[in-house]
C-alpha cells in the first residue's frame, strides 16, 4: 500500500472525535430500546411528555427521542467521513444542543411543547454534550483552513 493510499485511510483527531460522539449517539439510541436498561419501558409513548420510560432510570425518553439519537449518531458518522464535515458535525451539533438545554429550560415539563420529552437531566446532560461537542469542533478543527476538508501539515 502506497503512503497516499494509507494516509487517505487515516482519520483525523477531529475525525476521530466525530466518529466517536457518533457511535455514542447511537448506542444511546439503541439503549433506549431496551427493557431494563430504560426503566418503566412498558409505559414508553411515541412523543410526548406523558412517557415515563427512563434511560438508565435517568434520562426520560420516548421513541421520538430514541430515533433523533440514532438519527444524529448517523448523520455524524457520515459527516465524520471528512475533517470538515467533523468539524460541521461538532460544531453544529453542539449548537443544536445548545438550543436544546435552552428550550428545555424555557418550557415547562409538563407541557405539550415538551414532545421530545426532556427533563431535569436532559437538560444538564445537553449543556455538557453543547460544551464538549463545540469545544472538540473549535480545538480540533483550528488546523483544517476555512473553505475546504484538507488539513494543514500534512
Amino acid at each position: 500500500m502506497a503512503d497516499t493510499d494509507r494516509r487517505s485511510m487515516t482519520a483525523t483527531p477531529i475525525q476521530t472525535a466525530a466518529t466517536v460522539a457518533s457511535v455514542v449517539f447511537i448506542a444511546v439510541g439503541v439503549l433506549g430500546f431496551i427493557p431494563g436498561i430504560t426503566t418503566d419501558f412498558d409505559t414508553i409513548t411515541f412523543a410526548g411528555h406523558d412517557s415515563d420510560a427512563m434511560l438508565l432510570g435517568i434520562f426520560q425518553v420516548s421513541v421520538l427521542h430514541n430515533i433523533v439519537h440514532l438519527l444524529f449518531g448517523v448523520v455524524g458518522l457520515a459527516l465524520a467521513r471528512t475533517a470538515t464535515g467533523a468539524r460541521n458535525f461538532l460544531i453544529g451539533g453542539g449548537l443544536v444542543y445548545l438550543l436544546l438545554w435552552v428550550y428545555g429550560l424555557v418550557v415547562d415539563e409538563s407541557s405539550d411543547a415538551n414532545f421530545v420529552p426532556l427533563n431535569d437531566a436532559d437538560d444538564w446532560l445537553h449543556l455538557v454534550l453543547a460544551a464538549g461537542m463545540i469545544l472538540l469542533g473549535l480545538l480540533l478543527g483550528r488546523s483544517l483552513p476555512a473553505r475546504n476538508g484538507s488539513v494543514r501539515g500534512n
